[in-house]
């Protein structure tokens, strides 16, 4: 069976096959879903990125857990054959690519589990690790009047695809990440194991996938902590001139003791400037709001700071009520006076807004664009430099999309996951979420090359970061990137994954045939 599937990529050209063979692949490998050569209609050859394409051996659409075992099984008893879970295309570098190899679309087990469980009283879901966590929120809403509390700024990536990074937005301070969210997961090891496990039923196992970039294994169920969901959030948006500023209330924020605060906060830079991508109209909630310019002192420098906030509350709260919080609050902070923006949505409007502006890029044709993303880890202690470094120079003139940045607590992450993180209690996140008119050529290679220009200026000045969403092309940069985490990281894989199976698209580690990983 695995030769004919090694055979097949060389036989049928991956536009044209008879349906037949398609089928045989099918039979062969003894699926209830069902299998696509070469790349399945194309998506399983390009990612949300738009910078890698490399060609798989087929595309799988599994039923459920027993035909992801059985794929990671039949790639085991190959030399060459690897194997990748695609949630819903959102990678950036080809994570989530397998070269001659099998792609698992997780999408296809989205409604594999979907069920209320109530544990020493605490409400919690039951669901696929293909789901996106826009279905999770809509479907707990309506059925249960709950919510996970804990999400991403974007909505429309699956559960299994987050908690195998950390999944983290403006909630991050209070609830901690996705994967501190998360109680229990069912996970396909590269040993093609299903496997229930929990901080009391195969830690290990729990601790290293939530974070482990898909390397010990294919999570195809997820238990989520869930809450009452609010009715209504008022949205807010301060604006700052000084940095100095805007983290000292951004880091008050985050630091004040629970239900002292607003339940969201989150940061970003934009330039002193008209420009409509890049400047004053980024700060806008509501199309009639104003940026009044003359605001800004004449000394303000050539980019200027936002602090955005939420606070949720119930249809039943006195607005009165919700006021007085607020005042109290925004009271305490030296933002520019008069540039406060402020709308009240529903809560789940909220929690996808940016899919209007998916909706808007799609209308507009640069959805598909390639988008050269960078995600860093920044520790408090060297965020003041990497803003003179990097805000206020390298990227001065904006990036063609959101600079977002705001602080974090490493206490709300669990050092038990794969996920590592700078130093210092208070760290930040610092997302470059640049956006490119042109497909192909010079213009993408320029703003790839100024990521690669931002990280080596922060290695040369001794900031203490780590890339979130890594991509690295050697094993010792992914080396450096786990530091002291690194042998764990290597034991976890051999014990989990010892032919090098999972996520080759990370490149992290090799296919080998033996059972020695290094």
């Amino acid at each position: 069976m695995i030769a004919y599937l090694e055979r097949f990529v060389h036989e049928n050209d991956a536009e044209s096959k008879p349906d037949h063979d398609v089928s045989s692949i099918c039979n062969s490998l003894d699926l209830q879903g069902s299998v696509d050569g070469g790349s399945g209609g194309g998506i399983a050859n390009k990612d949300f990125g738009g910078m890698q394409s490399v060609r798989p051996l087929a595309l799988i659409r599994p039923a459920g857990t027993e035909d992801v075992a059985s794929v990671i099984k039949a790639a085991g008893g190959s030399p060459n054959l690897t194997v990748a879970a695609r949630g819903n295309g959102h990678s950036i570098n080809g994570q989530a690519m397998a070269e001659g190899g099998l792609v698992i679309d997780m999408r296809s087990t989205e409604k594999n589990h979907f069920k209320l469980v109530t544990i020493n009283g605490s409400p919690y879901v039951d669901v696929s690790g293909g789901a996106l966590w826009e279905d999770v929120l809509k479907r707990c809403v309506r059925e249960f009047r709950l919510s996970p509390r804990s999400w991403t700024d974007y909505l429309s990536l699956t559960v299994g695809g987050t908690l195998s990074n950390a999944g983290v937005s403006g909630q991050t301070f209070l609830y901690g990440p996705q994967t501190s969210n998360v109680t229990e997961l069912e996970v396909v090891t590269g040993k093609g194991d299903a496997m229930i496990c929990s901080e009391t039923a195969n830690p290990d196992l729990f601790f290293g996938v939530l974070g482990g970039l898909g390397q010990f294994g294919i999570i195809t169920r997820a238990r989520i902590l869930l809450h009452p969901a609010p009715d209504k959030v008022k949205w807010i948006r301060v604006v700052y001139t000084e940095f100095e500023d805007f983290t000292r209330d951004a880091e008050f924020l985050v630091t004040r003791p629970a239900g002292e605060s607003f339940d969201y906060v989150e940061g970003f830079v934009f330039v002193n400037s008209d420009d409509p991508v890049n400047g004053w109209p980024q700060v806008h909630l509501d199309p009639n709001h104003k940026f009044d310019p003359t605001l800004i002192p004449p000394n303000a420098g050539s980019v200027l700071y936002c602090i955005e906030v939420a606070l949720n509350y119930r249809n039943a709260d006195r607005p009165a009520t919700i006021d007085s919080a607020v005042s109290r609050l925004l009271g305490r902070l030296g933002f520019v006076k008069g540039l406060q923006f402020q709308v009240d949505v529903s809560y789940k409007k909220f929690l996808l807004r940016v899919k209007v502006h998916e909706e808007l890029a799609k209308a507009n044709g640069i959805w598909e664009n390639p988008h050269p993303w960078l995600n860093l880890f920044v520790s408090k202690s060297d965020i003041a430099d990497f803003d003179r470094a990097v805000f206020k120079d390298i990227v001065k003139d904006g990036v063609g999309g959101p600079m977002l940045v705001y602080p974090m607590l490493r206490s709300k992450w669990d050092s038990r996951t794969s996920v590592v993180l700078p130093e210092g209690d208070v760290f930040y996140i610092v997302a470059l979420l640049r956006s490119t008119v042109y497909p192909k050529g010079p213009e993408v290679e320029k703003l790839v090359s100024t990521n690669r220009k931002i990280v080596q200026v922060s290695r040369d000045k001794g900031f203490d970061f780590k890339l979130y969403l890594p991509h690295y092309q050697c094993q010792e940069d992914w080396k450096r990137h786990f530091g002291d985490q690194w042998s764990r990281f290597v034991e976890m894989k051999r014990v989990y994954d010892p032919m090098g199976i999972l996520a080759p698209g990370q490149k992290i580690f090799k296919k080998r045939t033996s059972h020695h990983q290094s």
